[in-house]
C-alpha cells in the first residue's frame, strides 16, 4: 500500500491588502531570507508583519518562508512524533519527518534549532545572521527533536533565554525581529543601532523628549545645553553606570576586555 502523498507546504509570506497573507512565492535571488520549519505556519509572520519589519517585508527588503512540518507527517494521521527511545515522558519529533522538511526548507546561511539547551541568543548572534544570506530555523515542540537530525545537519542550537517555552515559534519571531532590523534599509536611521543596548557591550543610556517638564520631572540640563561633547560624555557615563548596576556580568566582561 502506497503511503499517502505529502503536502510539502512551503510558503513565502509578505503582508498585502489581500485577505490572506500567505503567498505561494519563492524567495527572490539576493534577498535576505528566513526559512522557518514549524508545526504552526499560521503563527507567521505574526509580529514580524507589523511596524518596521512588516514594512520591510512588504517592500521586499527581506523574505519569510514557512515549511509546515505536518505536511511531512507519516501515515494518514500525519504523525510527526513518537515516544522517546529508552522510555520516559513526552514525545520526540521524528528524524524521518524533520529531515525531509529541512531538506526542502534549508537555505544558504546558518541552520538553527531553537532549543532551551542552546547557546544564548545575543546581539552578536543577530549581527552574524544578518551578515549571512539568510537563516533556516527549526522550531522545536514536545520534548525536542531526534538528536540524529541535529548531528546530521550540524544544527546550531540557540536559546532565547533560561526558560522553557511550549515551542520555538515565539523565539523564532523574537530572534528574527532582532536580526531583520539590522538589514540595510530596514531602519530609517542605521546609526540608531550603534548606541543601543548590547551593541557596544553596554546597556543603553536613558532617553528624554518633550515636554520639558512632566509632573515635576525635568530633563537633565546637559541634554539641553547644546554642547554635543558634554552630551556624548553624559550618555557614555550613564550607559556605564547602568551596565555596572544591572548587568555586572556584562560590565565584568567589558572591564576584562579593557585590561
Amino acid at each position: 500500500m502506497e503511503p499517502p502523498s505529502r503536502s510539502h507546504a512551503t510558503k513565502s509570506i509578505r503582508p498585502t491588502a489581500q485577505p490572506r497573507d500567505l503567498l505561494a512565492e519563492t524567495a527572490r535571488a539576493g534577498t535576505w531570507t528566513a526559512s522557518v520549519v514549524t508545526l504552526f505556519p499560521d503563527a507567521f509572520p505574526g509580529t514580524l508583519g507589523l511596524s518596521l519589519t512588516g514594512t520591510a517585508l512588504k517592500a521586499g527588503l527581506w523574505d519569510l518562508r514557512t515549511t509546515d512540518l505536518r505536511g511531512f507527517g507519516l501515515t494518514k494521521h500525519r504523525n510527526v512524533d513518537a515516544p522517546p527511545a529508552g522510555g520516559g515522558p513526552g514525545l520526540v519529533l521524528r528524524a524521518d519527518v524533520v529531515g525531509p522538511a529541512l531538506d526542502e526548507a534549508r537555505l544558504p546561511g546558518p541552520m538553527v534549532y531553537l532549543s532551551p539547551r542552546g547557546r544564548p541568543f545575543t546581539q552578536a548572534t543577530a549581527r552574524r545572521w544578518a551578515a549571512a544570506p539568510g537563516v533556516t530555523l527549526l522550531c522545536g515542540r514536545f520534548e525536542g527533536v531526534d538528536q540524529r537530525v541535529i548531528d546530521h545537519y550540524g544544527l546550531e542550537e540557540v536559546s532565547l533565554g533560561d526558560f522553557v517555552l511550549t515551542g520555538g515559534e515565539i523565539a523564532a519571531q523574537a530572534m528574527l525581529d532582532a536580526t531583520v532590523r539590522l538589514l540595510p534599509g530596514v531602519l530609517g536611521n542605521a546609526a540608531s543601532t550603534e548606541d543601543e543596548s548590547h551593541s557596544d557591550g553596554l546597556l543603553e543610556h536613558p532617553h528624554y523628549t518633550k515636554p520639558a517638564d512632566w509632573r515635576g520631572h525635568g530633563i537633565p540640563e546637559v541634554l539641553t545645553s547644546g554642547d554635543h561633547a558634554k552630551v556624548a560624555a553624559w550618555r557614555r557615563a550613564q550607559a556605564e553606570a547602568l551596565t555596572a548596576e544591572r548587568r555586572p556580568d556584562l560590565w565584568a566582561k567589558r572591564r576584562g576586555s579593557d585590561v
